[in-house]
């Protein structure tokens, strides 16, 4: 017997279930539906690249120049992307950007495949696929709010940090691991092209994602127009500065080390990097079970500070751990807390942004958060080789955690919390 998604949603079914409410809505299911399917494959890209990088340059520097490769035309794209998602439709930003990565990717198998895949290419290739994340991400957030009624926004950022995680971190890496291992690095690469036409097909059976105008007649005008808010409102400025400062510390040595640590000191297989990474999935998904369950806390910028701070901090558990099993709690910890924080983070921004706002302020989160992010991973090859892999993560979680911890004592950062209990009020708010 089949059933359909609306048969669930009674009592026991979706309105049970707080993490499953917003599947009742048929376009944010399509879209979850497409997008899971591409999170698997992004994580089976994850372990492919990463282990082909140190293949064909086995050295720190290699995945160093892989992460810049796949930083910079992501932060290059992001204000375009983002004011592109406010002025056109979202749906088909988003279409075209998976068809893009798709495309990119089914170059890197097909190099692969024909033994012509050189330490170049790889970087070539990346570069291109990470144009297609500057248009999508921007376009995605956006487009939430707009799928789900602000009632169930909590639950779809809670859902958000439920499945990514499964497909990224759990399901994809593991699969990588098998991939590279069993067939090599291109039926990696080519399963992960295959999951961005899935992606593809579910976007476009959405309807329509147009937003009613950005006040703006020009894409540099609604730039201006997205920089103009963020700068008025210190809980978005400050906490975007901070984690650029964050991520310039501890993302490089955590992306870049972790791999080096598992294969050159621990002396452990694509397998293993897989387990680890599927560790950090599992602890997301906790989180994002429990989140989905809970109140908004009405301390939400301490909330989402406190575990942001923890998190980084677990970066020097990546230095300690001596075992695969220790590096995976390390990984757990690190992702459930950062899942946590991001969940209320989210949730607080979809409610204080207008929504013809929401996709130039989701691009300037992503672009100033991460744009030190390719001085990150420059740095982190000179660093390791100075002092030594396990130092530089060490060093980077402890920095990164008390730059994190500084900001939240800004003024004007908790102006947003809702401190008497009362709703935090309706989505989109213009006020700070």
């Amino acid at each position: 017997m089949q059933h359909s998604f609306e048969q669930l949603d009674g009592h026991g079914g979706y309105a049970r279930v707080g993490l499953l409410r917003p599947l009742r809505h048929r376009d944010f299911r399509l879209l979850w539906a497409g997008l899971a399917v591409s999170l698997v494959g992004d994580g089976v890209f994850l372990v492919a690249t990463a282990w082909t990088a140190y293949a064909l340059w086995n050295a720190p520097a290699a995945l160093s120049i892989v992460g810049i490769a796949m930083s910079v035309p992501t932060i290059a794209c992001l204000l375009v992307g983002g004011a592109a998602s406010d002025r056109y439709d979202r749906r088909r930003v988003m279409l075209l950007a998976d068809v893009g990565r798709g495309c990119a990717i089914a170059v890197l198998a097909a190099l692969a495949f024909a033994h012509a895949l050189t330490f170049g290419a790889l970087a070539a290739v990346v570069a291109v696929y990470a144009v297609g994340a500057g248009f999508f991400t921007p376009a995605f957030e956006a487009a939430v709010p707009a799928l789900v009624p602000a009632t169930d926004l909590p639950q779809a950022n809670a859902l958000d940090q439920f499945l990514r995680p499964i497909a990224m971190r759990l399901v994809g890496p593991a699969l990588g691991g098998v991939l590279v291992g069993a067939a090599g690095a291109g039926t990696a690469f080519a399963a992960d092209a295959a999951s961005f036409v899935a992606s593809a097909a579910a976007i476009a059976a959405l309807r329509p994602l147009a937003v009613g105008g950005t006040g703006a007649t020009s894409t540099v005008g609604a730039v201006r127009d997205g920089l103009r808010f963020v700068r008025s409102r210190v809980w978005l400025w400050g906490t975007l500065v901070s984690a650029a400062v964050a991520y310039l510390l501890f993302l490089g040595p955590t992306e870049v080390l972790l791999p080096y640590v598992v294969k050159n000191d621990l002396r452990g297989s694509a397998a293993d990097l897989g387990v680890v990474l599927a560790a950090g999935g599992v602890g997301a998904i906790g989180a994002a079970v429990v989140m989905a369950e809970r109140r908004e806390p009405r301390r939400s910028m301490l909330f989402v500070y406190a575990c942001w701070t923890v998190a980084t901090l677990a970066v020097a558990g990546y230095a300690a751990g001596r075992t695969v099993p220790q590096l995976m709690l390390a990984c757990l910890l690190f992702n459930a807390l950062e899942a946590a924080g991001t969940i209320v983070w989210s949730t607080i921004k979809q409610r204080h942004v207008p929504a013809h706002l929401l996709g130039r302020v989701s691009s300037l989160d992503w672009l100033i958060s991460i744009s030190l992010l390719p001085v990150s991973f420059a740095l982190t090859g000179p660093a390791a080789a100075a002092v030594g892999a396990r130092t530089t993560l060490a060093a980077a979680g402890v920095v990164g955690a008390a730059v994190t911890l500084a900001a939240l004592f800004l003024p004007g950062m908790r102006d947003v919390e809702d401190r008497g209990g009362t709703p935090l009020g309706p989505a989109y708010a213009s006020s700070p």
